[in-house]
């Protein structure tokens, strides 16, 4: 019979097995896992050997980052500059939104495609709208519930991305 410890992965799947006390709610595609070992699935339809849960390699590096809210210090020294940058708090949540222009459809997608393999790296993702040139960026922490550091970070990122388009 085939150990837990055997894992079949197609090319395009990165994973590991890590102790299921470490891991927090994983998305794995139904692909990802394949073994004679007796497999058990989560609610969210991850597959798991008892004692030992697959996770992918993102998930393998956010472990014990856990996002803050930023303090009153930090909303002073590291939000206070994206405001007077043109950020803007959005009405009834802890997130801030730009809207950025651009010449024409291909750089909105070129900067867009930057952000996103940024944010893919992070793991931190936007919420953003885009029609043609126009690209509507809001970011927020949801696992904190409100503005983090990463918020920060990738704003920041979103404007000095923005001005090699300008």
């Amino acid at each position: 019979p085939t150990s837990p410890s055997t894992i079949s992965r197609p090319m395009s799947v990165v994973a590991r097995l890590v102790p299921a006390s470490l891991s927090r709610t994983l998305l794995i595609s139904d692909q990802a896992f394949v073994s004679a070992a007796p497999v058990c699935r989560t609610l969210h339809g991850a597959r798991f050997v008892p004692g030992l849960l697959l996770a992918s390699a993102r998930e393998m590096t956010t472990k014990g980052k856990a996002a803050q809210k930023l303090t009153a210090g930090e909303r002073e020294s590291k939000l206070k500059p994206l405001l007077d940058d043109s950020w803007t708090m959005v009405d009834g949540r802890d997130a801030v939104k730009k809207t950025f222009l651009f010449k024409d459809f291909n750089e909105a997608w070129g900067w867009m495609s930057r952000v996103a393999l940024r944010s893919e790296k992070l793991d931190h993702h936007p919420e953003w709208f885009n029609v043609y040139n126009k690209v509507e960026v809001t970011w927020s922490t949801h696992d904190c519930g409100g503005l983090s550091s990463k918020d920060i970070q990738m704003a920041t990122f979103c404007d000095d991305t923005f001005k090699l388009f300008t």
